[in-house]
Formats: structure tokens, C-alpha cells, sequence
């Protein structure tokens, strides 16, 4: 599926269109643009980024992100925590201008909100899809869970399974 990002105007930014970003958690977390895998750097700024996506678009304190990301936060991991922001929105909106507000991964109040469309990630398309199975005729139901089930690469926030931030999403 091929998703167009227009910005909150619908306007294309900077005289073209932008493949959105896709974001994955139904296995390793992942991020990609047109099939092309982000480099999203090291194990935390993935763990921040799925952090970030099981908030489901609503904010994240800082402090809850510093609690979140070590056992032991480092003397300043406030500042470490606005880096791999920074890290991250360079990699999810490469072509933003510097002091442009960021679209997708935005400051709000006391943290931040990933602010990834409905079908952008894995995780949201296969709910809605088994939500969608469930009002279907019987005789369609099973080929639109068996389509739901494709979403799947591994267990959901796989390399983040010990971590008690992701273990209530990965139960349910």
C-alpha cells in the first residue's frame, strides 16, 4: 500500500509528494520509506521510536521516556533523550528543513507524540482489519484475518519483550 503524506494542508511539501513513512512492530521495530528501511541507529533509538508508537499518537512525557529507557538514566539523559529525537527526526523527515516544525515525530507540551497516520503501522492495519472481519459475511471473514495475519514478522516489539513498557501491548 502506497500512502502519500500531503501534510496537514493536503499541499505537496517542497513541490513534490513524500512517500510516508511505515512503521512496524509486529516482529523487530522497524522503520521504512517506499520499502526502503530507515536507519533508525542504535537499540535505544529504537526502543524510543517503539515507545513512541505504543502511545498511539498521544503524547510521551520526557520523563517517562527517560524512566522507560534505562534501569539507571545517566546524569543527562533528559539531553540524551532530545538527541535521539533529533536522530530520529532526521531519519523519519530527511528533507525538512532545519528549523521547520517537525510533522511527524512532534514536541507537545511536556514530551513528545509520534504523529504516524491510522494505516502506517503494522500494528494498527491488523486491528483494523480483524475489526473489519468481524462485521463481514462468514464466508469472507476468514480470507480478511488470513490477510490480518500476513501483518505479522515475529512477536509484536520483539527485541523489547522484557521491557515493562511494552509488555501490556504485547500480552494484548
Amino acid at each position: 500500500m502506497v500512502i502519500r503524506d500531503h501534510g496537514h494542508d493536503g499541499a505537496e511539501q517542497g513541490g513534490r509528494n513524500m512517500e510516508a513513512v511505515t512503521f512496524g512492530v509486529l516482529g523487530p521495530v522497524t522503520a521504512e520509506r517506499d520499502g526502503d528501511p530507515l536507519d533508525l541507529r542504535g537499540p535505544r533509538h529504537r526502543a524510543l521510536l517503539a515507545r513512541l508508537l505504543l502511545a498511539r499518537r498521544r503524547v510521551v512525557p520526557v520523563a517517562r521516556l527517560v524512566e522507560d529507557l534505562w534501569d539507571v538514566p545517566p546524569a543527562r539523559a533528559v539531553g540524551t533523550v532530545r538527541t535521539f529525537v533529533g536522530d530520529l527526526r532526521r531519519a523519519l523527515e530527511p528533507e525538512r528543513p532545519r528549523r521547520a516544525p517537525a510533522r511527524l515525530l512532534v514536541t507537545e507540551g511536556p514530551g513528545y507524540a509520534l504523529r504516524a497516520a491510522p494505516d502506517a503501522v503494522d500494528a494498527w492495519r491488523f486491528e483494523e482489519a480483524v475489526a473489519l472481519a468481524e462485521r463481514l459475511p462468514a464466508d469472507r471473514a476468514p480470507a480478511r484475518l488470513d490477510a490480518a495475519l500476513g501483518e505479522w514478522r515475529g512477536p509484536a516489539y520483539a527485541e523489547f519483550g522484557g521491557e515493562g513498557w511494552a509488555r501490556g501491548e504485547r500480552a494484548r
